[in-house]
């Protein structure tokens, strides 16, 4: 009788539900069995240690429990538990890099996201820049606008780097579909010019026309002259309009006073900016102004780009037209 109900209270320890309440969130850290154990009932996960590290040895379990974040939804046994282990079946969060994001933007998502180990919040971008192995003077514009599904908990280097790849997979792929005869020599530069036209426009049929407004203009020796990268320039001493001052005040990312692309990306493209930077409209026209409705009028000269600031803007807010407007 002494054997049969040892027996069926083994059994009880193995199949009973272990968790009193749930739903239930816990972390594994890497560790030998019994640290495992140690940790699951130090969290409320299991009622015996030794239960635990008993079965995990007689399913041989014993070397193939992950760590990382679980929830358990449910009361589980030790057997569905150890299964759950095994399996890697870990709780999962999102986390999406937003078309047209900065750096800064970027990190302040990372830092306030409470699901992420925030391993990145104390480097310098120097020191992150060399840890996640990215060639460059800065990690504007590195990584790619997606959502990402990673284990809560995880680092948010870990979430940089798999932002890094697959930019650089977009990038690589966008070099290699690239006009025989675009004027952007290298990815980078592309990188710069598709961080400009996505800051641009968000009318999907209008990137190739900025894309190729920019390019006339770097071919005939103008100025970019574009508004998003004096704001990049300012930093945070934008103030949400963008004054005369401003466009008159050299910064490195400054397009009206500098000639040329800006040192770095302004932002993290999407796919289809990438793809209107190496593959932009045959276009003659060097303006652009917004109409209002997301759209934008292109033109080749400045008089028909100062009519189009005269109908889309100016008319509108009660002013009068400037000898020149460009864009």
């Amino acid at each position: 009788m002494v054997l049969i109900a040892g027996g069926i209270g083994a059994y009880n320890a193995i199949v009973a539900p272990q968790q009193e309440q749930t739903p239930l969130d816990f972390e594994l850290e890497p560790g030998s069995t019994r640290k495992v154990a140690e940790q699951l009932e130090a969290q409320g996960v299991i009622q015996s240690p030794f239960t635990f590290r008993l079965v995990a040895r007689l399913t041989g379990a014993e070397r193939k429990l992950k760590a990382g974040s679980y929830t358990l939804t449910a009361p589980t046994s030790l057997l569905d538990l150890i299964r759950k282990l095994t399996d890697g079946d870990t709780a999962m969060i999102s986390f999406t890099v937003i078309e047209g994001t900065n750096w800064r933007g970027l990190r302040t998502a990372l830092n306030s996201n409470p699901d992420l180990r925030h391993d990145s919040q104390p480097m310098a971008d120097a020191q992150l820049l060399a840890t996640l192995k990215i060639d460059a003077s800065s990690p504007e514009g590195q990584f790619f606008p997606d959502t990402y599904h990673i284990d809560r908990g995880s680092s948010d280097v870990k979430l940089l780097a798999r932002a890094h790849e697959r930019m650089q997979k977009k990038l690589d792929a966008a070099w290699e579909k690239r006009a025989p005869d675009l004027a952007l020599k290298t990815p980078y530069d592309v990188l710069i010019m598709a961080s400009l036209v996505e800051k641009e426009t968000g009318h999907a049929p209008d990137r190739p026309l900025v894309a190729g407004v920019f390019l006339n203009r770097l071919k005939t020796g103008m100025r970019l002259q574009t508004d998003p990268s004096v704001i990049y320039g300012l930093g945070e001493g934008y103030t949400g309009t963008l004054r005369k001052v401003d466009l008159e005040t050299d910064t490195p990312w400054n397009t009206y006073t500098r000639a040329g692309l800006p040192p770095t990306p302004i932002a993290n493209p999407g796919e289809a900016s990438l793809l209107a930077a190496v593959q932009p409209a045959n276009t003659r026209a060097l303006y652009f102004v917004s109409r209002g409705d997301g759209s934008s009028q292109f033109s080749e000269s400045l008089a028909d780009h100062n009519a189009a600031v005269r109908k889309y803007i100016l008319n509108s807010a009660g002013k009068s037209v400037p000898a020149s407007m460009p864009q």
